[in-house]
């Protein structure tokens, strides 16, 4: 019998592999890292290579195999989760792609939505969609590939080209293009899928000017897809699960009813809430997205994107200086009893819900003589929980009912000081589970129950651990206040 699950995590900066036992926990790890690539003098861009995603991802996999001891037959299933709205495109008889894959942060796009707007179509599209017209999602990125690769569109018109989020790529290459498909949550979030009438929807296509022949097959998050059929020790592990990112760590997260909320805290934030079976389009400039399912029918979710969280601890390693490894970071905070009145906007790629200015700015205001580098270490931190606070305020007043709880993952929550910082600003608990890996055990999870490794979602919830409890203890009602006033002076200046 089968031992383990085996999930394929494939990030914004990493590739992991995580195999999963039947108890719900880690058996194994491996992680790879791969480059970003940010185009000289193009501000705002940011591309991965397409190939080295692929090679980063296939080489954490057999490690992780290897490094336990674990042969493929000792594998029941493969379930992938991955960065959400990262667009490539590629050459279906050769499979090379036509261009670098533009990244869900890539703001290139921001005039094209600007234009879109203009023409008032931008109603239209949240009904439709559930999003907004933002450089964010996989829709304009496409468009913007076809319109600036030489002869790409009239190959894809001739449909000679395949598009795919990085989900469709991973099963296109682990099944020698056998498959071209996509599961309802990656799908929902490239502007080109009707969420409510759940298929690609033909107006949307034609809008942002992407051939249908493009489009991968849609299918549920949870079910058997075929087996590997390529290399490197995994052929016939069978693919049986498909979850963008952040769907995938809320249902490791097991929120699965209306009303369960989490948050993940990874290069970006992402506050996720279960809203049930019903499409409701958001009041608070949120988005309206598709959970997974297990019981094939959409399931929906509001959700909040900050763009820059745990990122700004790596610009304070990376551009600053001011800290050797992103470990450091909570001791440096801990040095100075406050910010000293320091507030950071980290809009590097702009801001994202509810605010979706595309144009703010990066912004640290309130500096004086006394200021050292662990007040700016402070309010880096301090300013992962502010946009979460900004998300979570939207997703009250959309829902009328104020959560009551707030589950969290990510790497960041191992910081104890920006946990117990959030829980005193939302003036919620804020629970941290046992087991952080909950984005790679949701695509586990998914995997794993479609090919009855697990019975239910009942039995997988009564192996996970209880997990740590941050409860409110301050009041920062000020500081929330003075943070509003600042992301107002972020906004705009790269118009």
């Amino acid at each position: 019998m089968a031992m383990y699950v085996l999930a394929l995590d494939q990030g914004t900066t990493s590739s992991r592999a995580i195999l999963v036992d039947h108890t719900g926990a880690i058996a194994g790890t491996a992680q790879h890292e791969f480059t970003q690539i940010f185009p000289e003098g193009k501000a705002g861009w940011v591309e991965h290579d397409p190939f080295e995603i692929l090679t980063s991802q296939l080489t954490a996999a057999v490690e992780v195999l290897g490094r336990a001891g674990v042969r493929p037959r000792d594998v029941a299933s493969l379930g992938i989760t991955n960065q959400r709205e990262t667009t490539i495109v590629w050459d279906r008889a050769t499979g090379k792609p036509v261009y670098n894959a533009i990244v869900w942060q890539d703001r290139r796009t921001a005039s094209m939505c600007e234009q879109l707007r203009n023409e008032g179509v931008e109603e239209d599209v949240r009904r439709r969609t559930g999003l907004r017209l933002d450089p964010y999602f996989s829709g304009t990125k496409v468009s913007w590939i076809l319109d600036n690769v030489a002869g790409a569109r009239e190959k894809a018109e001739r449909g000679e080209l395949a598009f795919g989020t990085v989900d469709s790529w991973l099963v296109w290459n682990l099944t020698s293009g056998k498959k071209h498909i996509t599961d309802r949550t990656n799908a929902s979030r490239t502007l080109l899928y009707n969420i409510v009438e759940d298929k690609w929807d033909d107006e949307m296509l034609r809008l942002l000017r992407v051939p249908r022949s493009m489009m991968p097959e849609v299918v549920w998050s949870s079910e058997k897809l075929g087996p590997v059929s390529t290399t490197l020790g995994l052929e016939g592990t069978e693919i049986a699960g498909i979850a963008g990112d952040q769907q995938s760590a809320l249902f490791g997260q097991m929120c699965t009813k209306p009303g369960d909320a989490k948050n993940t805290y990874g290069t970006g934030c992402f506050l996720l809430q279960h809203i049930g079976t019903e499409f409701r389009e958001s009041q608070n400039r949120l988005l309206t997205t598709l959970a997974c399912s297990t019981n094939r029918r959409p399931e929906y979710a509001l959700e909040g994107s900050v763009f820059i969280g745990g990122a700004v601890v790596q610009w304070l390693r990376d551009g600053l200086g001011i800290i050797a490894s992103s470990s450091e970071v909570e001791q440096l905070a801990q040095s100075v009893p406050d910010s000293g009145g320091v507030l950071f906007v980290p809009a590097f790629t702009g801001l994202g819900a509810p605010h979706w200015d595309p144009y703010a700015s990066g912004t640290i205001i309130g500096i004086g003589r006394g200021t050292t580098k662990g007040h700016i270490a402070r309010a880096a931190l301090e300013s992962i929980a502010l946009q979460t606070t900004d998300l979570m305020r939207a997703m009250n007043a959309d829902t009328g009912v104020p959560l009551r709880e707030l589950r969290v993952d990510g790497g960041a929550t191992a910081n104890d000081t920006l946990m117990q910082f959030q829980a005193d600003l939302l003036g919620v608990p804020v629970h941290r589970p046992a087991c952080l890996e909950t984005t790679a055990l949701g695509a586990a999870f998914l995997a794993g129950l479609a090919v009855g490794f697990w019975n239910s979602t009942d039995e997988i919830q009564r192996v996970q651990g209880e997990g740590t409890l941050f409860t409110p203890q301050r009041d920062y009602d000020a500081l929330y206040a003075r943070w509003k006033e600042a992301v107002e002076r972020a906004k705009g200046w790269n118009a």
